[in-house]
């Protein structure tokens, strides 16, 4: 509180002590439009009861007593579907970068559980630049959506909840939370069996309120004893302390890891370093770690409140000097481009300012690391939602839950002549979810460009892989997929996949491989993706690691040559939709419809105008014999069905697709049954790891008869 206090009278703001506190309520997490928790809406719903699944916090020390979570019918709903990968369990011994996302109090567009409709809603997807996210309200406890927790583990990031005591509330909390030993750890249970039932990585623990000296040494036990239970439940579980109560039990920031803070960095896996500290702190605190300094995580304000370097687009002036003590970095708020909307748009804001963050720290995750490997680009949100090159639907949606492996986009080329643009689109039609890497403009005479798309480690010992790959391009404008593979002994190999004119390349490449076109798409009477074309090709590559995926664009042979004396000034223009890597060439074996059990659940019918009916209820599904988690998720359809004059079923109108789950679950919500429906028929369509899904002919089904 001292420093931003500092800061108001530097700025000769004349504000009442009442206000400069007011105004800095709850954590020094502080925004401008921070509230105390008796001014913040509370949503008004009945956890116990059906309604379209929501995130949500527990605001009351009595509900995370009760377990009153456990009950709520939103419960299952929220269980996170993605595993962190085995190869991310156990912390990096170098630099980390946590980052903390705070944003308008949280449970935004991202607490729709099966998507919400702003298709301009915010996310991240610079996840190769993030060790740990940490999601930050200011509830008691605030459970991260799994949509995040989802996006988050399939790259490879661990994912923290966050239990922080502020105001008066707080401190009455913490006097029953301290009460006793067993009150303490009684409490930490109950937090460990939260994020092991969620499948989330942890917990920031932030207290916020002066505190008892009496009090200290059941602090000590609750953190404790929740690093404990967390590490035997959760493996590679983290348990961050935040730079705010000190050993004694003031509420003191300290800037750095010191003896006032660090008995508790000593309990627990990190402290988030408070962010106003001066240059020479975070070398300061790395001497106090010893040999956990990289468990010091030094708070960064994006925001540039009192922060080092003033945050926002200088945000990496603080992490230069973070990388060169050799420490962590905590990262604050960087939905402050989002909130503040930084020109010209929130796509190249945002990708400018992590620009920023890669430039200063360099990349910390790497993918493909397991087989298999599949990204069709998406980011979560978009304008239409594509299968398999068909778009099922048009309408605006958002959840992050789906986001795919997510591009590593540099612009980088190996001409200085080329003008291509590199960028994630979403107004055109998609082969997968709702958008495609687009690359446009102008090659210039006689020139290629090359541009990252992934940085691997992906081994794949003595067995063949196969690739395929989705592209859309205007005549003239060739794309190839370039690969790069290492031995043991260092040894570098390139190859290129591309459709035709590669002997261009020969020199530049190891091996060039032409890919076929897939059959069933090149054959159908009704292509089943118009426009696009699936390239596909196997490589076997004896104890190699598959390091880097690049895209090159280039022209045919016969148009460099028919330009050789003039330059060239065609457009150049081609989508890539997905990619895929994976052992075998066959598309996997989906169970039988009749291998699953689906039932139907809450069911609500109400009448309405014109002989019309609206259906809510929940659909479940299991699987008989058969492991699911071979599985990523399922798209969740529609039929309406009529009984004809005959007495035969009979389908009405187009399959509706309904929306994505990613547990084995669907809530339904006020769907309308237009008058003359006899039964309408859910479609569960199955959706493997690699991409490829069901039929929906063969897919599993529920048939529910309209109520009269």
């Amino acid at each position: 509180m001292r420093t931003l206090l500092r800061s108001f009278s530097k700025h000769q703001t004349l504000v009442s002590a009442r206000s400069i506190l007011r105004y800095f309520s709850s954590t020094v997490f502080r925004r401008s439009r921070s509230r105390s928790p008796s001014m913040d809406p509370v949503p008004q719903f009945d956890p116990s009861e059906p309604s379209a699944p929501v995130s949500y916090p527990i605001t009351d020390l009595e509900d995370l007593e009760s377990r009153s979570y456990f009950k709520s019918f939103h419960y299952p709903f929220n269980r996170a579907s993605v595993e962190l990968p085995p190869g991310s369990v156990a912390a990096p011994e170098r630099p980390r970068i946590l980052v903390c996302h705070d944003m308008a109090g949280g449970y935004l567009d991202d607490k729709w559980i099966q998507g919400g409709s702003n298709e301009g809603s915010y996310a991240i997807w610079h996840w190769y630049l993030i060790d740990v996210f940490v999601y930050f309200s200011h509830n008691l406890v605030t459970v991260p959506p799994p949509c995040w927790t989802n996006a988050a583990h399939k790259h490879g990031v661990k994912v923290l909840g966050t239990f922080i005591t502020e105001w008066e509330k707080g401190r009455a909390i913490c006097d029953k939370l301290l009460s006793t030993k067993e009150s303490a750890r009684m409490y930490a249970e109950r937090l460990t069996e939260l994020a092991a039932s969620l499948g989330f990585d942890g917990w920031l623990i932030n207290m916020e309120v002066n505190l008892d000296a009496g009090q200290i040494p059941y602090l000590k036990e609750f953190v404790t004893h929740l690093s404990q239970t967390m590490h035997s439940s959760v493996p590679g579980s983290l348990v961050i302390w935040y730079d705010s109560v000190t050993i004694n039990g003031d509420l003191s920031w300290q800037d750095q890891l010191n003896d006032k803070n660090k008995p508790f960095f000593d309990l627990c896996d990190g402290i988030f370093v408070n962010y106003t500290w001066q240059e020479d702190y975070p070398k300061l605190s790395a001497a106090v770690a010893g040999d956990r300094k990289f468990d010091v995580y030094m708070g960064v304000d994006v925001f540039g409140r009192n922060t080092y370097g003033g945050g926002q687009w200088n945000t990496n002036v603080a992490l230069d000097v973070l990388k060169k003590d050799d420490v962590s970095a905590a990262i604050f708020a960087p939905g402050w481009v989002y909130e503040t909307k930084q020109p010209p748009d929130f796509q190249t804001a945002q990708n400018r300012w992590w620009g920023l963050v890669e430039k200063s720290w360099g990349l910390v995750q790497f993918y493909p690391k397991v087989l298999p490997f599949y990204s069709n680009f998406d980011q979560g949100h978009g304008y239409h939602f594509s299968v398999d090159g068909r778009q099922i639907s048009n309408n605006p949606w958002c959840n992050i839950s789906l986001q795919g492996f997510q591009p590593i986009l540099d612009n980088s080329g190996n001409s200085g002549t080329n003008t291509i643009k590199v960028l994630v689109n979403f107004e055109e039609a998609s082969y997968s979810g709702g958008a495609n890497i687009i690359f446009k403009g102008n090659l210039g005479k006689k020139t290629s460009f090359m541009t990252r798309l992934f940085q691997g480690e992906l081994p794949l010992g003595d067995l063949p892989v196969f690739i395929s790959y989705s592209v859309n391009s205007k005549p003239g404008s060739l794309l190839g997929l370039s690969l790069k593979f290492i031995s043991e002994g260092n040894n570098e190999t390139s190859f290129l996949l591309a459709s035709s004119d590669t002997d261009q390349f020969a020199d530049e490449f190891d091996k060039v491989i032409m890919p076929h076109e897939a059959e069933n798409l090149k054959n159908d009477v009704v292509p089943k993706a118009p426009g696009w074309i699936i390239q596909e090709s196997s490589i076997l590559m004896k104890d190699q690691t598959l390091t880097e995926i690049r895209i090159l664009c280039y022209k045919p042979k016969h148009q460099l040559e028919d330009n050789e004396s003039a330059q060239d000034t065609s457009d150049y223009y081609a989508s890539l939709g997905h990619i895929t890597i994976r052992r075998s060439s066959q598309n996997p074996i989906f169970p039988s419809a009749n291998s699953w059990v689906v039932n139907g659940q809450n069911i609500s019918w109400s009448s309405g105008s014109q002989g019309t009916k609206t259906l809510s209820i929940k659909i479940v599904w299991s699987l008989v014999g058969r492991d699911d988690k071979l599985f990523s998720g399922y798209n969740i359809y529609v039929d309406k069905v009529k009984s004809n004059v005959d007495g035969a079923p009979e389908k009405i109108g187009e399959t509706q697709y309904l929306g994505v789950a990613r547990v084995k679950a669907f809530y339904v919500t006020k769907l309308v049954v237009p008058a003359g429906i006899s039964s309408l028929r859910f479609i569960i369509q199955v959706c493997g790891a690699d991409g490829t899904c069901q039929t929906v002919d063969s897919s599993p089904t529920l048939l529910l008869a309209v109520q009269d």
